[in-house]
């Protein structure tokens, strides 16, 4: 089985099969967190929303390129996939935590493109510090 992963066409297939699995999953995860429906309010054209969930689509993809770069083994590069995940998921909390002015779902959902923006922002931002602690 390891002599077909060596072929780089069966291996890109193999990684990005993972890695778009692990996006559906996390995704999954957030919209369950979250206290309002992502694909509804993206449907309604909730540009917040969209920015958003892209900010956490792109921030999961760029700690598996790390991820994927830094090591070996696909079992590892889904380690760290999945603890960068976990540490993403840490800044929403973060966010909340620190606007205590305003709920950050509640602005999503009314479609504050500032508090969509910075909720990108931070999602890809902070997938690069992850990133970059992955070796």
């Amino acid at each position: 089985m390891e002599a077909i992963f060596t072929h780089d066409y069966i291996y890109t297939a193999g990684v990005y099969s993972i890695v778009v699995l692990s996006i559906i999953l996390s995704l999954a995860i957030f919209e369950w967190v979250t206290q309002y429906g992502t694909w509804q309010e993206i449907r309604r054209g909730n540009l917040a929303v969209a920015l958003a969930t892209g900010g956490k689509v792109f921030g999961i993809a760029n700690v598996f390129r790390h991820s994927i770069m830094a090591n070996d083994t696909v079992l590892a590069m889904l380690g760290w996939g999945a603890f960068g995940f976990i540490l993403l998921l840490f800044v929403y909390f973060i966010y909340e935590f620190l606007s205590p002015g305003f709920k950050v779902d509640e602005e999503l959902k009314n479609d504050n493109r500032a508090v969509g923006l910075l909720s990108f922002v931070l999602s890809v931002s902070l997938s690069y510090v992850i990133g970059a602690s992955i070796d």
